[in-house]
């Protein structure tokens, strides 16, 4: 390990609970939704929404703020203890108008730290290999956290309602919030420019508007798995208290690949297969997942599948991270994540929500899901976008 000890700690420990914070409740917050609430899959979508919509706008004000004005970690802290009141607020909610109202305003102090916690990381941190140390504990978060909400509902009984885990991603708010005062303070511009538009004169270049719109296209499907994977594996006869802990499995994988493969695949000194045909590893892994979706049985293949989700996003979602820090100048570092997060989480998940509630709706048989044509939606999306990468993209 050549990053210092006391800068990596803490930037490890931030990641871990960034990513606990969502993981706990956004895999499974749907079953609660459709089951218990009685909400439908429109309504549904519009819960999931919430955070593409604040990562619309939150990503790139935050980005503003931490390039110019303010040090990261100040942004990161009060944003994640204010979050953590508001998804208690969440959790006592059970109308569907409330707890939109409430999401909304959690999910814009959330997506204003989600490029934040990257743009600390490669401020501090300068090789792939050594990002992947760090980006790791993100996986691992997902996969504790899940296996952490199995355990507490299989002891206290607790997935009936489902609320348990709001309550959780709150007490992992808290503490976020307070590790970040632990960070490192970045370094300001202070240019007087405006960061967000320097970074968004990056898409007159072609190869970065390819990716930055295949990105979009390809992230905002996440919300098929997100909103259709636990009611689909229940539905086929898995208990709900183990579906967190199944869907777990994606960051099992992605912690592996995070660790073993992330550096070969974009070091010039191991495989070396640069951003293209990384993404397109990625692109593919979502692809043969919907495939086996397509499919709907046997469960066993359905669950041994979930790796391939944590795979892609590797070597999709963070290698697509990476690669826009590589064409990223120091002064707008914050601007250009908030700009990717914006376009994959916000506008791509966003439409990924309407799209998955909506065809969640069409093809709903009284309170059955017809999943075949609701998977072949996705896979169709996935294979023209996989299609248009290995065409258009040039990195």
């Amino acid at each position: 390990m050549t990053v210092e000890m006391n800068v990596y700690i803490p930037l490890s420990v931030v990641m871990f609970l960034e990513y606990a914070v969502w993981g706990a409740w956004a895999p499974v917050l749907a079953a609660r939704l459709l089951g218990p609430l009685k909400m439908s899959g429109k309504q549904t979508g519009w819960i999931y929404a919430t955070l593409p919509i604040a990562c619309i706008v939150a990503p790139l004000i935050a980005g503003q703020m931490a390039d110019q004005w303010f040090a990261t970690k100040w942004i990161l802290a009060g944003a994640h203890l204010i979050g953590a009141v508001l998804l208690l607020a969440a959790a006592g909610q059970r109308t569907f108008g409330r707890l939109f109202a409430v999401m909304l305003l959690y999910s814009m102090c959330f997506a204003a730290t989600l490029p934040l916690v990257n743009s600390v990381l490669f401020d501090q941190v300068k090789t792939v290999a050594e990002q992947g140390k760090v980006f790791i504990w993100a996986p691992v978060a997902w996969a504790l956290v899940g296996y952490f909400l199995t355990g507490w509902r299989w002891i206290f009984k607790t997935e009936g309602e489902g609320r348990d885990c709001l309550l959780l991603a709150a007490v992992l708010s808290v503490v976020m919030g307070l590790a970040c005062f632990a960070l490192p303070a970045n370094e300001l511009a202070r240019s007087g420019e405006i960061p967000i538009i320097k970074a968004f004169a990056l898409l007159r270049e072609s190869n970065f508007l390819v990716f930055m719109v295949i990105s979009m296209v390809i992230a905002g499907l996440m919300q098929f798995y997100f909103l259709g994977s636990g009611r689909f594996m229940i539905e086929q006869g898995m208990p709900a208290k183990n579906v967190s802990g199944a869907m777990a499995l994606a960051q099992v994988a992605q912690a592996a690949a995070t660790w073993y493969l992330l550096g070969r695949f974009l070091d010039k000194e191991g495989l070396d297969l640069g951003f293209k045909w990384t993404l397109v590893v990625g692109a593919a892994c979502w692809l043969l997942m919907y495939v086996i979706y397509v499919g709907t049985k046997p469960r066993w293949l359905v669950v041994a599948a979930q790796p391939l989700h944590g795979l892609a996003y590797v070597f999709f979602i963070i290698a697509g991270q990476i690669y826009a820090e590589s064409v990223a100048g120091a002064d707008i570092r914050s601007s250009v994540q908030a700009l990717v997060f914006a376009a994959t989480v916000g506008v791509g998940l966003f439409l990924g929500t309407q799209l998955a509630g909506t065809t969640m709706d069409r093809f709903k048989a009284g309170d059955k899901f017809q999943w075949r044509p609701i998977w072949m939606v996705p896979f169709g999306i996935v294979l023209a976008s996989t299609l248009a990468l290995v065409a258009l993209f040039r990195a």
